[in-house]
């Protein structure tokens, strides 16, 4: 058996928790591979919302194991929100849901230190969500960094303390009184006294060695589908740096997130919207500034699930698309949010730069930058409604045109259309 991957291809918010969902009763172990509670996975059914925010998307079929591997960070706050959540909506969540000892976790003092670097930055700061996602994975790769693993050690709070108070040292340098500070709406110290709370709900999650139980799983015949966050327009190496997550979004980073092998990657499923979209600070080729962006954001619902900040939108991007699919190896592709076009007769997509006068299909050396200006060829809209379609051959031609079009561009298939955000708006192709 191999490992399928599904992640994102532009920078975040494209609808992979849906598509999680959809294909779930597929696999019988769904694995979140990296990021943290800067991801908003959103999944509606039967009239429910729910929004995940680092468990898996799987959490929904009481016949899959769910596994937050070793390449994500957890905030037990947020985590303990999450699983009341489930447990209020009526998901049970006990006996399905194993997390890495490898997993490293968000204290209290990493979201104080975003803040702090942020608030810094002034007008160059990256838009971060403001979850200790960067001071976390600053921690790891220094070796400061305190793992799920460590609850079960009785020097824990030696450690905590430790970490705190460096932390604390780095505040003061920034001439900020941490307890003026507020987490969540709480002030930093009623905050971090409800972080130790929910240390109580971690500590009765089932724990596991993730490396020895995934490829156990692969060699007993189980299937397993990964789960990225956020998108690789985003990732610290390939994304546009500097604006982007701190962890690895594309298919390299699970195989470090979660201890599989390269040679056990299976199916690459790719993630896109019909259109971009991204949050916070960045450049972004094809971003709208006129009616017709303000027109995405509004049919689409484009504010984050995460942070409630309204998303930029702009026209497809399809050579940065072509380039998250060589960078992930993605085999198939799923389009989302395809309805949200409904209402344009004329539809733009970008299919080239142009760079110091010269047109190119290729992103320079520094990646997407500010200094690239799309070249947009135009494509004719729908302009109808595709509420109701079950059916591929039911679409309006034009619909299968654009699909067309954006198959030709980037030589793979599109399998999925989606068309709204219940798991049963999706189109098979």
């Amino acid at each position: 058996m191999k490992v399928d991957v599904l992640l994102g291809l532009q920078w975040g918010d494209e609808g992979k928790g849906k598509i999680v969902d959809v294909l779930t009763p597929k696999y019988d172990i769904i694995a979140r591979f990296q990021g943290g509670p800067n991801a908003g996975h959103t999944i509606e059914f039967e009239g429910n919302k729910f929004v995940l925010h680092t468990i898996p998307s799987g959490i929904f079929n009481a016949n899959t194991t769910n596994v937050i591997g070793n390449g994500v960070i957890i905030d037990p706050y947020v985590i303990k929100k999450e699983l009341q959540m489930l447990n209020k909506g009526g998901i049970a969540v006990d006996k399905n849901l194993l997390v890495s000892r490898k997993a490293h976790l968000i204290l209290p003092t990493h979201r104080l230190l975003d803040a702090v670097f942020e608030k810094a930055k002034g007008k160059n700061k990256i838009g971060s969500t403001l979850k200790g996602i960067g001071p976390t994975y600053t921690d790891k790769v220094s070796r400061n960094g305190l793992r799920i693993g460590d609850l079960e050690e009785k020097n824990f709070d030696v450690k905590y303390n430790k970490s705190r108070n460096r932390h604390l040292d780095t505040v003061m340098l920034y001439d900020q009184d941490y307890e003026d500070i507020t987490i969540d709406g709480l002030p930093f110290l009623e905050y971090e006294a409800a972080w130790h709370n929910a240390l109580e709900v971690v500590h009765k999650m089932h724990k596991i060695n993730n490396e020895y139980y995934l490829n156990n799983a692969l060699e007993q015949g189980r299937s397993i589908l990964a789960e990225g966050a956020q998108g690789t327009l985003l990732d610290i190496d390939f994304g546009s740096y500097p604006f982007v997550t701190s962890s690895n979004t594309t298919t390299a980073g699970m195989c470090v997130g979660l201890g599989i092998a390269p040679s056990k990657v299976g199916k690459v499923y790719g993630i896109f919207k019909a259109y971009c979209t991204r949050v916070g600070s960045g450049p972004f080729p094809t971003e709208l500034f006129d009616e017709a962006g303000q027109k995405l954001r509004d049919v689409g619902n484009e504010y984050g699930s995460t942070t409630g900040r309204p998303r930029r939108c702009g026209w497809l991007d399809l050579p940065a698309l072509k380039y998250a699919i060589m960078l992930n190896g993605a085999n198939e592709l799923m389009m989302m949010k395809t309805d949200v076009l409904s209402d344009f007769n004329q539809i733009k997509v970008a299919t080239k730069y142009v760079i110091k006068g010269k047109e190119t299909e290729e992103l320079p050396g520094g990646g997407i930058t500010s200094k690239l200006k799309s070249v947009f060829k135009d494509v004719n809209g729908w302009n109808k409604s595709l509420e109701g379609i079950e059916d591929y051959d039911h679409f309006p031609e034009e619909v299968k045109q654009y699909v067309k079009f954006i198959e030709q561009f980037v030589g793979i298939p599109i399998k999925i259309v989606s068309i709204g955000p219940d798991r049963t708006q999706t189109v098979f192709t």
